[in-house]
């Protein structure tokens, strides 16, 4: 029941972000959603590692969106493409300023992407490991100091369960921005 509803939430959005005549790229970013979660959530698991908490699998990723999408774009619309760099009614003397600022700023998605992603993961699962180190130095080192850690046991336990949300939260924040960047090069937003 909660893999359809993820499945219906996920079709929704391509056909409210990329549009119904695009669905075909549903699988290419059901794949990309489920395959991040589950990285993510692999993460959470005591001694587990996620795999997007590398910076090489993170920027990959990105970078390939980048580079599929920016092939998209070019192949759908040719010399056109080109017109994404420049607003529409750009006085002359701003056009070469322009242009600059809007390539710096259409490269700036291929890394936004990915550290979000790796940065987002690698601070949350270091605070779980720190924290979880200091617990288990107050639990052991005797049973007044046991009695006490019951807070911050509570605490630590809640951390994990927030720490599960971000891996949804991030699968799904990637998957959004890459069917927005989907319908720009469709679109040439």
């Amino acid at each position: 029941m909660g893999f359809e509803s993820a499945v219906q939430t996920l079709s929704l959005q391509v056909r409210e972000q990329v549009g119904s005549a695009n669905e075909q790229y549903l699988p290419f970013l059901y794949s990309l959603f489920f395959f991040i979660l589950i990285a993510n959530l692999f993460g959470n698991v005591p001694y587990g590692y996620a795999l997007t908490s590398s910076v090489i699998v993170s920027m990959g990723f990105s970078v390939m969106i980048f580079l599929g999408v920016t092939i998209l774009a070019v192949s759908k619309h040719g010399f056109h493409f080109f017109s994404f760099f420049l607003p529409a009614g750009t006085p002359g003397p701003l056009v070469p300023l322009l242009v600059v600022i809007e390539l710096i700023s259409y490269v700036a998605r291929a890394f936004s992407l990915g550290i979000r992603l790796f940065a987002n993961l690698v601070a949350g699962h270091t605070l779980l490991k720190v924290l979880a180190g200091m617990l288990y130095g107050i639990m052991s080192s005797g049973l007044l100091f046991g009695a006490l850690s019951i807070l911050p046991l509570g605490i630590f336990i809640a951390l994990v369960g927030l720490e599960i949300a971000v891996s949804f939260i991030q699968a799904y924040v990637f998957s959004v921005l890459t069917m927005s960047y989907l319908k720009d090069a469709i679109y040439l937003h």
